[in-house]
């Protein structure tokens, strides 16, 4: 099993960038990982295009819950599909927290990528408050429960809210921990299912943590926010990745 390392470009990104990005990322060899890259809406398209016929593949931020219709301003997952898009981030904790989204929406989102056919990457994690008070695992486990549908076919990433964007890092004892946790939790729901299910983790990575993030048990690749805009340091991510012996849940 590869590990997947996924850069989230969040509101960021202009045309120009394409290029500058695509680029570096074309003529990179020897990479022992999967790579995604997520732009804005406004650059899906031509992302696709510039890394068309590498092994890059892209993916889209969100999507609606409902198929093309009278949503002003939303972007349904077939749309994202036909724009080049193989996957989608869904429940991302700015959405959960900016836009109200509950878990039961975040599964609505998901039933809307698996029929468009675009492979989602289900975001939960715990606030600090929640981790202070001891109900981080309870958080997680309840995010799982109530935003991954029965039949379920895609990736988790963990990210604590409270790393995410703030150049902190959770603990490697606490990240192999809520690992193992989200392993036992995806089991549970899925039976074997849950072998093809990859876990990544995401908050703060960057190219002097990623190697010691990356050999954690339960760790199948990174979602990565700041650092995937500089295609130098999204690189060094991805080439401190690995081929893991075995798949999800399984360390």
């Amino acid at each position: 099993m590869r590990q997947l390392i996924a850069g989230n470009w969040k509101m960021n990104g202009v045309f120009a960038d394409v290029a500058r990005f695509a680029g570096p990322l074309r003529a990179a060899t020897g990479l022992g990982c999967d790579v995604l890259v997520c732009p804005p809406a406004t650059l899906l398209a031509a992302m696709a295009q510039a890394l068309a016929g590498s092994a890059i593949a892209v993916g889209a931020q969100d999507c609606h819950p409902d198929p093309p219709g009278a949503h002003t301003g939303d972007l349904a997952a077939a749309m994202l599909r036909d724009a080049g898009a193989s996957h989608v981030i869904l429940g991302h904790s700015e959405r959960r927290a900016a836009h109200g989204e509950t878990d039961a929406v975040v599964c609505a989102k998901v039933l809307a990528a698996h029929a468009a056919g675009l492979v989602p990457i289900v975001c939960v994690g715990e606030s600090e408050a929640e981790r202070l008070a001891g109900r981080a695992e309870a958080v997680v486990a309840g995010q799982l429960a109530g935003s991954l549908p029965g039949g379920f076919a895609g990736v988790i990433a963990y990210e604590p809210v409270w790393a995410i964007g703030s150049g902190r890092t959770a603990a490697q004892a606490d990240v192999a921990a809520m690992h193992a946790v989200i392993g036992a939790r995806l089991h549970a729901q899925f039976g074997a299912a849950a072998e093809a299910m990859p876990v990544l983790y995401g908050g703060s990575v960057k190219p002097e943590n990623a190697a010691s993030l990356l050999t954690l048990p339960g760790v199948h690749g990174a979602l990565v926010g700041g650092a995937s805009l500089k295609p130098a340091d999204f690189l060094a991510i991805a080439r401190a990745a690995r081929t893991l012996p075995n798949p999800a849940g399984g360390g």
